[in-house]
């Protein structure tokens, strides 16, 4: 977008926006990643009553969620933006942006929903064609609406909206025709007390993590956004290949996530750490893959979203810095994915919060004061993960996350 409407724009949807964004989708996604464990527990354990009855709940669940959050984005839109020290330039843009995409909320959610329903029974693919079809959705709208129509930075939100939209329709239609224990019925769309209760159990940890993890990228965005409108779209430019990378591991966590709670529900407990072994694999080659092409190609690549060099420099100066870390988070991703499948939210939050928010803030708060560069302020990243996978790895090694019996979770 910022080729045709500037780098204020670009910053605008981009930068501390992007990070808010991020709280909010991220502590409820989170909070919902309970529903898709217990619906693969459930379904490993071939329960086929409380599959159906847990689908449901989460379902209504979501849709509730949905529309409190998108309550509580355009209430606090104004004061985060003003606390996150959003520059002047960008300030209307951003808060235009913002109200426009917090319409997408519902949709959003219920598509992350049906998405983990149907992963949770083993069916991948079809959440990704969905998923693919609204990213060309989404490139469509977004050159009609801001190239053809000229509406700047709302074309952009709006867009989103619309292919959230798509994707919520979709994904319920193919769920109302599921053959299996997860079909949709709109006669059982009821909130099971003991059901939600077990979902929350297990997501509210993975929400606070999230939320914390977010809140710690708001505070780097904060002391980002003091070098100025460059500076904030040239890490906004960054953000859209680091987006690939996150959500590329984020993904393989989803996977071994749901493959942890079916073999978890199913007591097939030695899967786990065969799961373990090659997830670590396959990530790893996957990361420095993508880090070798990024490398490689990363100037070409921030031409699709600004032509204007001093962003495109910025971008890579962060690029050549962080993308070498990636592979420091892959343990992250992979091990807590698992742990968590197999009922166990608490002592990932913990290692996560302490590791996540507090090793950040005392760097930024110690060595930024010091050496105040952008590649000072940016070096919390590989600091905290780095320290974060050792400590999964020790916790992993423990055993103590294992074998936990399937009533209590």
């Amino acid at each position: 977008m910022g080729r045709f409407v500037g780098k204020e724009a670009l910053a605008a949807v981009g930068g501390g926006t992007a990070v808010y964004l991020n709280l909010l989708i991220s502590f409820f996604i989170g909070l919902t990643s309970g529903a898709g464990i217990i619906i693969s527990q459930f379904f490993g354990a071939q329960n086929e009553s409380e599959t159906s009855r847990s689908v449901h709940t989460a379902l209504v669940m979501c849709f509730v969620g949905g529309l409190i959050m998108t309550a509580l984005g355009l209430a606090a839109t104004p004061w985060v933006l003003r606390v996150t020290k959003t520059p002047e330039d960008i300030m209307a843009l951003s808060l235009t942006y913002l109200r426009i995409f917090f319409v997408s909320m519902v949709p959003m959610f219920m598509y992350n929903m049906t998405s983990s329903i149907m992963r949770a029974v083993g069916n991948a693919k079809v959440p990704l064609y969905i998923l693919i079809a609204a990213v060309f959705t989404n490139i469509f709208l977004d050159l009609l609406f801001v190239v053809a129509f000229q509406w700047g930075v709302a074309g952009v939100a709006w867009a989103t909206v619309a292919s959230q939209a798509e994707s919520m329709i979709i994904s319920l239609i193919i769920l109302g025709r599921s053959k299996t224990s997860v079909r949709l019925q709109a006669k059982k769309l009821t909130c099971t007390p003991h059901l939600l209760i077990k979902m929350l159990r297990l997501g509210l940890p993975a929400g606070i993590q999230a939320t914390f993890y977010c809140l710690s990228n708001m505070i780097i965005q904060t002391a980002i956004n003091s070098f100025g409108t460059i500076t904030i779209a040239s890490w906004a430019a960054y953000g859209k290949i680091d987006a690939v990378f996150w959500t590329m591991v984020s993904t393989m966590g989803v996977a071994v996530t749901t493959f942890s709670g079916q073999n978890y529900g199913a007591r097939q407990y030695d899967r786990l750490k065969k799961c373990m072994r090659q997830a670590m694999l396959i990530t790893l080659l996957m990361t420095a893959s993508v880090t070798v092409i990024f490398l490689l190609t990363g100037s070409y690549i921030f031409r699709l979203f600004t032509t204007e060099s001093v962003v495109i420099a910025g971008g890579m100066q962060i690029l050549h810095f962080l993308a070498p870390w990636w592979v420091t988070y892959v343990a992250i991703e992979v091990l807590s994915g698992i742990i968590r499948g197999s009922g166990d939210s608490f002592i990932p939050m913990i290692i996560t919060l302490f590791c996540v928010c507090v090793l950040r803030l005392v760097w930024l708060f110690t060595a930024v004061p010091h050496w105040n560069t952008i590649i000072t302020v940016l070096a919390c990243y590989p600091i905290s993960w780095s320290i974060t996978s050792l400590l999964f790895f020790i916790y992993w090694f423990s055993g103590k996350w294992l074998h936990k019996p399937l009533e209590h979770i």
